[in-house]
């Protein structure tokens, strides 16, 4: 399949035809592609077509979901199994993806660094290693459109770092990246803050700024989890001074109108609270000056939280903080007040025990669904005794 007008026009029209309601004319347009999927240059095409501006929004949005959805498919491929993706599409493809996705509308960035991660898992450091360097390099764009892709694709190819073995390999992949991104992520976290600053009345730009500060999060946490870096120790000091101030920041325009699906600021803070109890509880002795600090912010968040179920994480990762904290004879000296005490218990431990109506409906169906799966395996078996009889 050559990469011309023609072919990019044809593709088009078929992409299309998926998005019909009619089943006579999607089901045809979806085997289609399926069939020609195998073919060199296919995966070309459809990155081509995704690029051009001209073509309409739900084409190349489709586009988007097919070239994801085949990577998904074929891009491992088993030792036994014939190679469904041509040696010059694999490099054709890692050569313009990244450049592609941060220049595109964020339906389509999405689908391309789900695309990325699959790609990533499989390729990057050692057939990829130019991958690293292409999204740091866009931190200095002050693009968050660029900025925040580069995030979302970086969470998910860190992420695998808090589930994994420790292994000799999976060290020497997260020293590669530390090398990369240690700096250009701190620098792009105290940026980051500032900026929130200078946009404090933007609540657009806001959403946009605190999205991406739950991003850089989420990657201090994957990459800290196995052990603690030697950059980051040095460094401590600026992440924990953030930290203590994404804490104590309360911007109304972001906190979620809803009672059970947390916004950004609920969903930023609870992120906050999952990295500095993983430093409470792997990197005591380093985190020890920071601990008062730490206890009084989350102490002060808690009895300022409501009850609402978007509350939940948040308070879940607040007194697991708090608990391995308590949990440490070190500490016995920040909780031995009475009055401290009191407080804990009147304060955050009986409220957060409240029985909600919410709560009530989703006993209510896990209830349900474990009887009806009890009735389901009594009916099997008393069916199979049937049958032996």
């Amino acid at each position: 399949m050559e990469v011309n007008e023609e072919n990019l026009f044809t593709l088009g029209q078929y992409l299309q035809q998926t998005l019909s309601s009619d089943i006579n004319v999607r089901r045809p347009a979806e085997k289609f592609l399926e069939g020609v999927e195998i073919n060199q240059n296919y995966a070309v095409l459809l990155l081509n077509l995704i690029h051009k501006s001209d073509v309409d929004s739900n084409i190349r949005i489709a586009g988007a979901i097919a070239f994801k959805n085949y990577i998904k498919r074929n891009w491992i491929s088993e030792d036994d199994q014939v190679d469904r993706i041509h040696e010059s599409d694999r490099t054709a493809i890692k050569n313009l993806i990244v450049t592609l996705m941060l220049n595109s509308p964020e339906s389509i960035q999405k689908q391309l660094s789900a695309a990325i991660s699959v790609i990533g898992k499989s390729d990057f450091p050692l057939k990829w290693p130019e991958l690293i360097t292409q999204m740091v390099e866009n931190f200095a764009t002050g693009d968050f459109n660029v900025i925040n892709g580069i995030l979302r694709t970086a969470h998910s190819l860190f992420k695998k770092y808090r589930y994994e073995f420790r292994s000799d390999s999976l060290w020497s992949e997260i020293k590669f990246v530390l090398e990369k991104i240690s700096q250009p992520l701190t620098n792009l976290l105290t940026a980051t803050i500032a900026l929130a600053e200078t946009h404090a009345n933007d609540r657009n730009a806001l959403t946009v700024i605190y999205s991406s500060l739950g991003l850089i999060c989420k990657i201090f946490f994957s990459l800290n989890y196995q052990d603690l870096p030697e950059f980051f120790e040095d460094n401590m000091a600026t992440w924990m001074t953030h930290f203590h101030t994404l804490l104590t920041t309360n911007i109304q325009c972001l906190e979620s109108s809803s009672s059970d699906d947390a916004g950004v600021m609920e969903q930023l803070k609870s992120q906050v609270c999952d990295n500095i109890g993983l430093y409470a509880q792997k990197y005591d002795d380093e985190f020890t000056p920071y601990l008062p600090m730490f206890v009084t912010d989350v102490w002060s968040l808690l009895i300022a939280t409501g009850p609402e179920p978007k509350f939940d994480l948040l308070v879940s990762n607040a007194l697991t903080f708090l608990s391995t904290i308590a949990q440490r004879n070190q500490y016995r000296n920040l909780f031995e007040d009475n009055n401290v005490l009191n407080n804990i218990c009147e304060k955050i431990i009986i409220p957060n025990m409240e029985f909600r109506v919410s709560d009530e409906e989703l006993l209510r169906t896990i209830l349900k669904s474990t009887l009806e799966g009890i009735l389901k395996d009594q009916t099997q078996i008393q069916g199979e005794e049937r049958l032996a009889i």
